[in-house]
């Protein structure tokens, strides 16, 4: 009975240490995503302050120049991104705007950059959206509180 009794003690010593295990460990997978998501930020920092520069180049071959290395800076930061999207979900918008970098130019992409690593910045904490509110409905007609027939 005593034998019995000190093998559920340790079955439940080793759950508990699992569990304990587990919440370190996932604490630990979300800092580092954080991290990866900020040094994917500063290669898209970097290759916005190019991308500007290139803008104000003084000549075509600067601007070229310029152009061509905030377009590096953008696909380094793409398996950063990638990373810390795999181990948070949160990031998986990062991942996906560098991913469009070989597509779309880069001036579409700065306001979606500039605003997911803004949350980067700020500790992984998306900045609280807006809704409209629900108490005056429109109709159809536009007019508030009618309804539609």
């Amino acid at each position: 009975m005593a034998e019995r009794l000190s093998r559920a003690g340790r079955a439940v010593t080793a759950l508990v240490a699992g569990a304990v295990l587990a919440v370190v460990l996932a604490g630990c997978s979300e800092g580092d995503a954080l991290a990866l998501a900020r040094q994917a930020c500063a290669h898209v920092q970097r290759s916005i302050d190019l991308y500007k520069a290139a803008a104000a180049g003084a000549t075509p071959a600067q601007q070229q120049a310029d152009s061509a290395q905030a377009l590096t800076e953008l696909r380094t930061a793409l398996p950063l991104a990638a990373r810390a999207a795999g181990a948070n979900g949160q990031w998986e918008a990062l991942m996906t705007t560098l991913s469009e970098s070989s597509r779309v130019s880069e001036v579409n992409l700065i306001p979606a950059l500039s605003a997911q690593c803004a949350d980067a910045a700020g500790g992984g904490v998306p900045p609280p959206t807006s809704v409209p509110s629900a108490s005056t409905p429109q109709s159809l007609s536009g007019r508030a509180g009618t309804p539609h027939r």
